[in-house]
């Protein structure tokens, strides 16, 4: 599949994910029923970020997991990280498929965390970045000191919410002094992508908010900018969080979701096939077929 196909794809699933309402709920008609002649296991919803390609794609496995198991799956795609957690500790929604708790999210941790049980690590090489295409002479976040006028005082960000976010404007700009020079752009992740896209077509310069793992990294011609002092936080850990009591109430699920681990080679197939290689409306499809060339990943069934 062409680059410029699998993009407009990805771009397009988010759109759709980014046009409904805060906690939306899917029809229930499009989630998994435990049909498989298991006995009724209970009902988990799953609360996510479309356009947060982690969460989305880990949702689906789970999805196609846990229906396995006997458990009926729900979606809910929420607009920003603050209203997922806020879910969870309601038991509006029963887990957050990817939180990144350790940093990023440590600011609701701290304000919501003993609401919430964390059920367990499936990745720990996740990372806050600065990124620049490759095009561009210019390597460390040190450097865009003086060059406001390029990027015409931009940095292109993602939702307001978002760890990320808060990390760009509260300790990236402050530590680098570049305050005075720029300003923290917030959209959606949508929109990031679609300025990337318009600016990497041209070779026009630009800076966006990104991180890894995500598709867009190995999609689009960018680079990381060093950051030598730190500011976005070292490497952190992609958790699944449930609402409390969750492993009382669902004990064979929440035994099965502690064991899943993914190295960056499973975990980048797993995105590159559910976002690029299926796409919008080809998630349940892009799950089975990951699933089949990779066998012995998933921890066995508990039920």
């Amino acid at each position: 599949m062409k680059i410029s196909h699998k993009i407009g794809a990805a771009l397009s699933a988010a759109v759709l994910g980014l046009s409904l309402a805060a906690c939306g709920t899917d029809d229930p008609t499009t989630g998994n029923t435990g049909d498989t002649g298991a006995k009724d296991m209970g009902t988990i919803t799953l609360g996510f970020v479309p356009s947060w390609t982690d969460g989305l794609s880990t949702a689906y496995l789970l999805d196609n997991q846990l229906t396995e198991m006997g458990y009926t799956v729900k979606m809910e795609t929420i607009s920003e990280a603050a209203l997922i957690y806020q879910a969870v500790t309601t038991g509006d929604v029963d887990m957050y498929p990817s939180a990144w708790p350790e940093v990023t999210h440590a600011s609701y941790m701290e304000k919501y965390g003993e609401k919430i049980d964390d059920l367990g690590t499936y990745y720990d090489n996740a990372k806050l970045t600065w990124a620049v295409p490759e095009y561009m002479d210019i390597n460390s976040i040190e450097e865009l000191k003086g060059m406001g006028d390029t990027f015409d005082g931009k940095i292109i960000g993602i939702e307001p919410s978002a760890g990320l976010t808060e990390a760009s404007q509260d300790r990236v700009l402050p530590q680098y002094e570049l305050g005075d020079e720029f300003e923290v752009v917030t959209s959606s992740t949508t929109a990031m992508l679609a300025e990337l896209k318009k600016a990497t077509s041209t070779e026009a310069p630009i800076v966006v908010t990104l991180w890894r793992p995500f598709w867009a990294n190995a999609e689009f011609p960018v680079k990381d900018l060093e950051d030598p002092k730190g500011a976005l936080g070292e490497a952190e850990g992609l958790h699944f969080l449930g609402t409390k009591g969750f492993a009382d109430e669902f004990p064979e699920a929440a035994e099965w979701i502690g064991q899943l681990k993914l190295d960056d080679d499973q975990y980048g197939s797993l995105e590159d096939m559910v976002v690029n290689e299926y796409g919008d409306g080809k998630e349940k499809e892009a799950v089975s077929a990951w699933i089949e060339k990779n066998p012995d990943v998933l921890p066995a069934l508990t039920s």
